[in-house]
């Protein structure tokens, strides 16, 4: 990002900021009533002009504490003081810090609750809270086997925006993920299974068995049922394979027919329908009975299959006879064949489900379906080899295998007889072809907001970030370490689970007292609630998760010179070091390459490690310590730099 971005964007949040913050000398004093119970669910309640806001923190400790280290809902019910009725749609924002006594003091309890939602509301690196109930975080998708949790709101150098890696069996090609976020479903083909995240705290919790070459994944509009796409080389091992996502058993394996397998749903969830691309055909299985209740034939090569809420129809997509086919999803019968040309690929309809986008990669054209009428309104010209669309509400963006370039569509302005306004923007510096092996899932991100995108180039290794406006991407951030396929959003935030009721899950911090802070911003209101949280007393019985402390002498080394990465590992509150451990590794990477090396370190003292490194470049060199047998909480987040320089210059 530009210095002249830099400072507009500055300037906006602050300028936001001090919006919100306006109200201070205009809001009449709160009338409140904090009956505190900390050490349970809370009893606070705030009453201002005409809002009541009440606070529960709710521990998921079945002895009812809130306790350090332990999960808990933090949920704020608003509701209109003089009718009771919730105050729906309102946005809420919070924050969780630990207590400022002396400013409380100095300031007053309200002013400094109000300087520190300022402050939080700046997102600067060095003061931030503890934990932030409006954050969102982004998976990568890795070509190894591993994904990337990125905090898009810290950026230094692409370091500080890593938070940590997650680790699984085989490479991973496709993945989705409930709506409130909480679990994400990883193909891996190679591995014959699914990995599940649990992306409330960022690691693996199991591995299912998927069928053969579980490819695509889908997950029904209850997501009750978890859909994998088999393609398996033998016909009979060629189909979805169907996992109930609590229990993440298998609950039963369909033979639909040879080739790749796209999935889609009815709205009800009554319905699945599968294509086979091999065999030109749609399976329609009946979700009940887990039974196939029709074969369609679609085409000689179906592509791509989407439902579309507006029509209540199921449209597939076939590249080599260049048609769409419409299915109705309440007679289960062919509605239309829409004739279009050669070509058509990945296809996705608009949130309401009014336009429909089918990619044309020989053409590399997009062909817009208008659902309501099941008929073709536009052909428009797009980013070469076009493969892969994703929508907003108020934008469609296609990707184009053969180009940097991202295509834009206005949506508002598509309809029968309009004139449609499209435009782009570079996404890096190079065609994602170039970097080969892409997997299925999207490179392109919806953002939180519904108004900007993520999008990852697999080239340079870099995630951009692109708000609808804009003339080019915002800010970037580089994979270091790893090889960026693909993007996902995960949303932190308040969510509104009812009428009225926002609520958001937190892993509980280390013991003491700590102010909740509560933003509203129709009508302005700021006001800091209390928790308590009691200590664990256990947690003086364990042992604590292994660290690494790098030892290095300089952190400069001349080009050519042999270099020693020195370090020691240590664990628990006393520092105790680690000896024995036989499987560390040390890997390094020069940025912002993304080829990693890799060498065995041996113990040389007690828990102390040394390992040769090849610095063979100038620039900077990234180092990280990894060990699998001190378990996955035990990573690359610790790392240490060093710089290559010329021999003269050194």
């Amino acid at each position: 990002m530009n210095r002249t971005i830099k400072i507009a964007v500055c300037a906006l949040v602050v300028g936001l900021a001090l919006i919100w913050l306006g109200v201070w000398r205009t809001t009449p004093p709160a009338m409140l009533s904090e009956v505190a119970l900390p050490n349970t669910w809370g009893g606070q309640t705030l009453e201002r002009d005409g809002v009541s806001v009440a606070i529960e923190v709710r521990p998921l400790a079945q002895d009812g504490v809130l306790r350090e280290g332990e999960f808990a809902d933090v949920r704020f019910r608003v509701t209109d003081s003089a009718s009771g009725q919730p105050l729906s749609g309102v946005a809420p924002g919070a924050w969780l810090d630990p207590e400022t006594v002396a400013a409380d003091q100095a300031q007053g309890r309200e002013h400094s609750c109000k300087s520190r939602v300022g402050v939080f509301l700046k997102s600067s690196i060095g003061a931030r809270p503890m934990l932030d109930l409006n954050s969102y975080f982004l998976l990568v998708m890795n070509r190894d086997a591993s994904v990337s949790v990125v905090d898009p709101s810290v950026s230094v150098g692409g370091i500080t925006s890593t938070m940590a890696r997650i680790d699984i069996k085989q490479p991973p090609m496709d993945w989705v993920t409930p709506r409130d976020n909480k679990r994400v479903f990883v193909s891996m083909p190679t591995a014959d299974e699914i990995a599940v995240i649990d992306s409330e705290q960022f690691k693996l919790i199991d591995s299912v068995a998927a069928g053969s070459n579980p490819v695509r994944l889908a997950l029904q509009p209850d997501e009750r049922l978890l859909w994998v796409g088999n393609n398996a080389k033998s016909a009979e091992a060629s189909g979805v394979t169907v996992i109930d996502t609590r229990s993440l058993k298998t609950l039963k394996y369909l033979a639909t027919g040879a080739g790749h397998h796209e999935i889609a749903f009815s709205k009800d969830s009554r319905f699945a329908f599968v294509t086979n691309r091999d065999d030109g055909t749609v399976s329609l299985i009946d979700i009940a009975s887990l039974t196939i209740s029709k074969q369609l034939k679609t085409g000689s090569h179906p592509l791509s299959v989407a439902y579309s809420s507006l029509s209540q129809a199921v449209y597939v997509a076939d590249g080599k006879d260049g048609t769409v086919t419409v299915i109705d999803t309440a007679s289960l019968a062919v509605r239309r064949v829409i004739k279009m040309k050669q070509g058509l690929g990945p296809m996705g309809f608009s949130a309401d489900g009014r336009f429909g986008i089918v990619l044309n990669t020989l053409e590399n054209q997009a062909s817009v379906i208008d659902a309501a009428t099941d008929s073709l309104i536009h052909e428009l010209n797009v980013s070469t080899e076009p493969y892969q669309v994703v929508f907003t509400k108020a934008y469609a963006y296609i990707r184009g295998l053969a180009s940097a370039k991202v295509t834009m569509i206005n949506l508002s302005s598509l309809g029968e007889g309009r004139t449609p306004i499209s435009q782009g923007f570079e996404a890096g510096p190079q065609a994602p072809r170039l970097a080969g092996d892409l997997p299925l899932a999207s490179s392109l991100a919806v953002s939180r907001d519904d108004n900007a995108v993520f999008v990852v180039n697999p080239v340079d290794n870099t995630t951009y970030f692109y708000a609808e406006g804009m003339n080019a991407p915002m800010s970037g951030y580089p994979n270091r370490g790893q090889v960026a396929r693909a993007a996902m959003v995960i949303d932190r935030s308040l969510r509104e689970v009812e009428p009225g009721l926002y609520s958001a899950r937190i892993k509980l911090p280390a013991a003491g007292r700590f102010d909740v802070a509560f933003l509203l911003n129709q009508p302005n209101i700021i006001h800091c609630f209390t928790a308590l949280v009691e200590p664990d007393k256990t947690l003086t019985r364990r042992p604590g998760v292994p660290k690494v402390e790098f030892m290095l002498d300089k952190a400069t080394a001349a080009l050519g010179s042999p270099y020693v990465v020195r370090f020691r590992i240590v664990q628990g509150k006393q520092k105790a070091q680690r000896s024995g451990i036989k499987d560390v590794q040390v890997r390094y990477f020069r940025a912002p390459t993304s080829r990693v090396q890799q060498v065995a370190a041996l113990e040389v003292g007690d828990g102390v490690y040394e390992a040769p490194v090849t610095l063979d470049q100038h620039g900077a060199w990234y180092l990280h310590v990894r060990a699998a047998s001190l378990g996955a909480s035990f990573d690359d987040k610790n790392f240490a730099s060093v710089r290559v320089l010329p021999g003269d210059a050194h």
